[in-house]
């Protein structure tokens, strides 16, 4: 795999490049070796999957609170998203700012979004399904999020926004003495 460091410090973009012959093609989608330098001393502890039908749909901005704060690592397997990672953590040279990266199975690339920032996406193809690693177990207690409208980040999202659920629509704004997270 290839890392490709993001503005947002902690968030990288794991590349890995398929063998493809005839058959088709075999890709590795976790390995704790090569993943070593984002994961640090951290462990896989929870997959989740996640299949979402509408083009334009966002799902996000999610997150955990500490003790529950969580490294979340995202492939998708199928379709395409815009897939987005919000620095919320106070003291952050990003604190407020975003990264985005388009996924799919095609381009084989596997966002790393660390502890403290928000994670959401937007649907571009049909049917797109995500592949989640999570280093912390989920926790209702500790949710939190922020509204993919919020106009203190105003994350430039690539279509209209077309479905949304009804908890993602009710997040309360940021206030704008937000001071972040502490992680």
């Amino acid at each position: 795999m290839i890392m490709t460091v993001t503005k947002i410090p902690g968030a990288v973009v794991a590349e890995q490049f398929p063998f493809q012959d005839s058959r088709g093609a075999f890709g590795r989608l976790f390995c704790e070796k090569s993943l070593t330098e984002p994961l640090g001393s951290r462990h896989i502890v929870q997959i989740n999957h996640s299949r979402t039908s509408a083009v334009g749909a966002v799902r996000g901005m999610h997150f955990q609170h500490a003790p529950h704060a969580e490294m979340k690592m995202v492939r998708c397997l199928k379709g395409r998203v815009w897939d987005v990672v919000l620095d919320l953590r106070a003291n952050s040279p990003t604190f407020l700012q975003w990264h985005a990266e388009e996924l799919s199975p095609e381009s084989a690339k596997m966002l790393v979004i660390p502890e403290g920032c928000a994670h959401g996406f937007q649907v571009l193809e049909a049917d797109s399904e995500l592949l989640y690693l999570h280093t912390a177990f989920y926790e209702p207690k500790a949710e939190g999020a922020v509204r993919f409208d919020d106009p203190l980040v105003s994350i430039a999202w690539p279509l209209p926004v077309t479905d949304l659920s009804q908890r993602d629509r009710e997040h309360a704004l940021l206030s704008t003495d937000f001071a972040g997270l502490y992680v």
